[in-house]
């Protein structure tokens, strides 16, 4: 073996072959249980938002609070503030995401988790926003804004008004 070879564990994750999938353990009534398979032992990143209006610095505590105790069982977490009220949360093993997810949405000052796509309501979400797993929701809004603004600016083009005659 030459002196250069590195270590399967020691590659970057991306060279690292993936986990063999058990499909024995998938639940069919559950499509999450496969997300859960397929992201075992990769890094996987979950959005936090913190209910109500918090400071940066309340939100700081609030989610090293939440960090403590996911440490505590043994949940390999950090975590990363990028709004006033929103953390990322980086896991090295992403098996664990849902489980951690569901910790998370049971605390009081939780809003919602965002992970793999899907908003999960949190504990201190408003009841207009608990709506059950939905997804992120579309830019539609300012597609509708940008057809009104080329209509305008349709109106105000030189080339398509009449032309007067003298």
């Amino acid at each position: 073996q030459k002196d250069d070879d590195i270590e399967e564990g020691d590659l970057p994750e991306y060279k690292r072959p993936p986990a063999p999938i058990d499909f024995s353990k998938i639940d069919p009534g559950k499509p999450e249980s496969i997300l859960q398979l397929t992201k075992k032992g990769k890094t996987l990143m979950m959005f936090v938002t913190v209910s109500g209006e918090p400071t940066e610095k309340e939100t700081e505590e609030i989610t090293s609070l939440w960090q403590g105790s996911l440490f505590n069982a043994n949940y390999d977490v950090q975590r990363f503030i990028v709004g006033s009220n929103r953390a990322i949360f980086m896991l090295r093993d992403g098996g664990y995401a849902w489980e951690i997810k569901d910790f998370l949405i049971n605390q009081e000052r939780c809003a919602d988790v965002t992970l793999e796509g899907q908003v999960y309501p949190g504990k201190g979400a408003k009841e207009s926003d608990k709506v059950k797993n939905k997804t992120k929701p579309e830019k539609g809004k300012k597609k509708k804004d940008a057809d009104k603004n080329s209509e305008g600016i349709k109106e105000n083009n030189r080339a398509t008004k009449k032309r007067d005659d003298l």
